[in-house]
């Protein structure tokens, strides 16, 4: 739809529901969900000067000699919510951040991306994404206290978290987000809804979408919602499973070839393997938090193993075995990032490392489909993830290749935050170290 349709739809709808207040959501470096409003006789400033704002007080923003931004608007992603009230309707678009000199700015969120799937467009594909995305469900945000205690797949009478699941879903639906699958997943309380794959940029807007959603009826339902990536000891971590296929400037899907062993192109091994060559330094985007690598070290359902597989659960990379004469449906599953990434970013760095491995023709080693495990004896333990954050910092700090896809500003910015995050965490006296020492020495 052009772009002039497109803010003629954003009036009518305006008028027919009664909307009164529009919100301007983007996201900080870390991904937390930013928003301001505005109201619609403000719609042409926005979409023709952009909404100014103080960008300083945003992380991963500019600093305070120069805090004046401007929000642009996307008029393509304009919804009404549907959990406000619809008198006095609220919708909500996207935006793109801008300087003041209507250039881009380099440290938005969103812009990484489109800048990512410019240059996979300049290589020849599209890229088409879906997530797979785990939370949990507890009484309030003050403990872990958990509303049952099923596990995979389970379905009881009277099961409250089913009716969460439902509205979430509706919800989402409403505002344009289809869904896949939603499921009890293996931990007590903990659920999973899947989001049908999508352009890159669509879906990174819906899994922040979908993050707020899942809290907003989590809170209707006086209960909370977290997405944080370990909450539980003895209990699996919340991952952001990603399915990833790249499509060719004729439609066709670039990863599948069905006279291939594995039904895969070269384009597709050679991805896959620059994604594998570059994991260890995306982790610091893909799993950007202390609490991060309590699931990935603790969790055995969480891969660890720098490999590819059709099966194994250690290995981060996997090509799923649905529908395998079915063109459009191969694809790759990364499963290592966790659900609190920033979408945005972690799409751009999986990209770039699998374009990077197209260009320079890199080859796929053989898959690893030993049986399930994470120790160190593992016949995939040769090459892991890191097994903390310092780990990460190291390896994120030195890439050439996610400092130029994040650009410089973006990429000091996480190494100077996550350093100072890893600092804090290392000098934290812990309980489980005052349980064990206090009282006997």
């Amino acid at each position: 739809m052009p772009q002039d349709s497109k803010v003629d739809f954003v009036r009518k709808t305006i008028e027919s529901r009664d909307v009164h207040f529009i919100r301007c959501w983007f996201t900080d470096v870390l991904g937390s969900m930013k928003s301001f409003a505005f109201v619609p006789t403000e719609m042409d400033n926005a979409f023709n000067d952009g909404m100014a704002f103080d960008s300083s007080c945003i992380k991963g923003f500019t600093d305070a000699d120069e805090p004046d931004a401007l929000a642009f608007p996307d008029p393509s992603t304009f919804q009404v919510l549907p959990w406000r009230p619809q008198t006095d309707a609220v919708a909500r678009m996207f935006c793109n951040i801008k300087m003041p000199d209507g250039t881009p700015f380099d440290g938005d969120p969103r812009y990484i991306l489109m800048r990512a799937l410019a240059a996979c467009a300049e290589a020849g594909y599209s890229a088409n994404i879906g997530c797979e995305l785990e939370y949990y469900y507890f009484k309030d945000n003050q403990s872990t206290d958990v509303l049952d205690t099923g596990t995979y797949f389970d379905l009881t009478s009277l099961d409250h978290a089913s009716d969460l699941r439902r509205d979430t879903v509706l919800t989402l639906e409403r505002m344009g987000i289809p869904v896949e699958y939603s499921h009890h997943e293996v931990g007590n309380s903990q659920h999973e809804i899947d989001l049908r794959a999508n352009d890159a940029l669509a879906m990174a807007d819906a899994v922040m979408t979908y993050k707020l959603v899942v809290k907003e009826i989590a809170i209707k339902h006086g209960v909370y919602a977290s997405f944080m990536p370990k909450p539980m000891n003895g209990q699996p971590g919340s991952g952001m499973h990603i399915h990833l296929s790249l499509f060719d400037e004729d439609g066709a899907n670039a990863f599948y070839d069905g006279a291939d062993a594995e039904g895969l192109t070269p384009v597709a091994k050679s991805f896959m393997a620059g994604v594998l060559a570059h994991a260890r330094e995306m982790s610091l985007i893909t799993n950007q938090f202390v609490n991060s690598y309590k699931r990935l070290c603790s969790d055995e359902l969480a891969p660890t193993h720098i490999a590819w597989t059709r099966s194994n659960r250690a290995a981060i990379l996997r090509v799923p075995k649905y529908r395998p004469d079915n063109a459009d449906a191969c694809r790759i599953e990364l499963r290592s990032p966790d659900v609190a990434a920033n979408p945005y970013l972690t799409f751009a760095c999986i990209l770039a490392a699998g374009l990077d491995g197209i260009e320079r023709g890199l080859p796929l080693p053989g898959p690893c489909e030993a049986s399930h495990g994470h120790g160190h004896g593992h016949p995939c333990a040769k090459d892991r993830l890191p097994k903390d954050l310092g780990e990460a910092i190291a390896a994120f700090r030195e890439s050439q290749l996610l400092r130029q896809t994040l650009g410089e500003h973006t990429h000091e910015f996480l190494v100077q935050q996550k350093s100072a995050e890893w600092s804090a965490y290392q000098s934290n006296v812990t309980p489980w170290e005052r349980d064990r020492l206090l009282a006997v020495l």
